[in-house]
């Protein structure tokens, strides 16, 4: 099974069904589906081949949707960026998948013009209709549709469906390989376990290059369900709006969007949202009194603490019955994969002890993009002959259950508001501020956020430098997770 072939095969079954609202508009599974065959088509046309890298750098939006899956039809290997990624780093992530064709929103394009300073697609496609010509050398993501179809790519499941970068280490974001395979597996287990089906509304205002909200879309069109797709959780008052006149039954966040809702509790009292039957959170555990609050302004709901990391999407749940006698905990191993605990000389743990997480199955990552030293370090031989498992790098204690409670990471990489943040890309960051002489960034923790990115930095004697004016530089050049 390939990763698209869900979809596929719901739209043509129902291509009446709704498969996403955005932007208050309901689009069906029958109009997607021809849009993106009219654009993979395209992309064939243009000379995207199967294995070709394709970058991705959209809002949150049926053409970003569109382009996903459009992708995949061509054999081609998707390559989600988050919109708030600046163009230093968009142009390291051209440079480093090498990609084939890039498509964006022409309102990016102070953006992605400076990336291009690296490396410039040679194909490439921006949204927003007539306005493409804001984009030099640029097609027209609405007017790109040959006539007739794509040609069949001969893809099989072993083949990559994505490339997702996060940080890294050394500073430098590394790209995660997926097949087909890895990312249908964890689809469909966690599916299973959450119990989506066609009569759920999904509620996705995560990023679509955060795997977590990529995740939304790929479940829901596997089981046929409706999406309700929103650019983020900014406002929560006209997100709850949406959630309440949609019906929403799936909502999945982090805890900072849960503690920003928490936050404006008045909201929730001015919208009817009993139709959520289901709350997932990761990313960091849920503080208790939020869980209960949470349990308290939607009534109806069962929430799920859920741990992951983007090399293999998902690794442990907790199921709602047990929340309560255990709140710190991010569950036991999810069906169809094995996790253990390992001491610093690789010897298995037994129950009671503290260490190093193992990920055992078939939604494993391949490895990292042209990087086999940094493969080799996470991706080490398994309990059999010629098998490869998952070292996460981070520590957990496990209880005599088999419950897991995350300790912290054996590595310095921070890991804020769902997202890791390489400490090193920071403060390279910092030393590029002429005042600064020597920087240091850590995590701490943090309730909400599960770590805070606290900088120390020592300034020149004679320099003239704020904090907000290293705030402002850091906001400038970094995403807004990492400042």
């Amino acid at each position: 099974m390939l990763l698209h072939d869900g979809f596929v095969e719901k739209a043509k079954r129902y291509p009446d069904a709704h498969a996403l609202v955005s932007a208050g508009k309901a689009v069906s599974y029958g109009e997607i589906h021809r849009r993106c065959d009219a654009l993979a088509a395209s992309l064939a046309g243009y000379g995207v081949k199967r294995g070709d890298r394709v970058v991705i750098f959209m809002d949150n939006s049926v053409a970003a949707v569109v382009s996903l899956y459009a992708i995949l039809k061509t054999g081609a290997i998707m390559v989600p960026i988050s919109p708030l990624t600046k163009a230093d780093k968009l142009g390291f992530i051209l440079e480093d998948a090498q990609a084939a064709a890039f498509i964006s929103d022409v309102h990016m394009r102070s953006v992605y013009e400076k990336a291009w300073e690296r490396y410039k697609p040679a194909i490439i496609i921006v949204s927003d209709g007539d306005k493409h010509e804001a984009a030099y050398d640029a097609r027209a993501l609405d007017q790109s549709a040959f006539v007739g179809m794509y040609p069949a790519a001969g893809t099989i499941d072993q083949d990559l469906a994505a490339i997702i970068y996060t940080s890294g280490s050394t500073g430098a974001p590394k790209g995660v390989m997926l097949t087909h395979n890895n990312m249908v597996s964890a689809a469909q287990t966690v599916s299973k376990y959450l119990g989506l089906t066609a009569a759920d509304r999904i509620l996705c205002c995560l990023p679509l290059a955060f795997d977590y909200g990529l995740y939304q879309v790929l479940m829901g069109f596997m089981v046929g369900a409706c999406v309700i797709l929103e650019r983020s959780f900014a406002y929560p008052a006209a997100v709850v709006k949406i959630m309440a006149q949609e019906r929403v039954t799936v909502f999945p966040g982090v805890p900072t969007i849960f503690s920003m809702l928490l936050g404006r509790e008045g909201i929730l009292d001015a919208f009817d949202c009993r139709s959520v039957r289901t709350i997932t959170n990761t990313a960091a555990s849920l503080p208790p009194e939020h869980i209960k609050r949470l349990k308290a302004r939607f009534p109806n709901a069962r929430i799920f603490s859920m741990y992951g990391l983007t090399e293999c999407k998902r690794v442990t749940y907790l199921e709602p019955e047990d929340l309560e006698s255990r709140p710190t905990s991010v569950g036991r191993g999810m069906p169809n994969e094995e996790v253990y605990l390992i001491d610093a000389q690789g010897r298995r743990l037994p129950p009671g002890s503290v260490g190093e997480l193992v990920v055992r199955g078939s939604h494993v990552m391949r490895g990292y993009w042209r990087r086999p030293e940094e493969t080799a370090k996470c991706l080490k031989p398994g309990p059999y002959p010629g098998e490869s498992v998952l070292h996460t790098g981070d520590l957990f204690h496990m209880d005599e259950d088999g419950y897991l409670y995350f300790v912290g990471r054996s590595d310095d990489i921070i890991k804020s508001r769902g997202e890791k943040v390489s400490p090193k890309e920071v403060e390279n960051i910092l030393y590029a501020l002429p005042s600064v002489c020597e920087a240091a960034v850590i995590g701490v923790d943090d309730e909400i956020l599960g770590q805070a990115v606290h900088a120390f930095v020592v300034l020149d004697p004679e320099a003239r430098v704020t904090e907000r004016d290293i705030l402002q530089h850091c906001h400038e050049l970094l995403e807004s997770h990492m400042v």
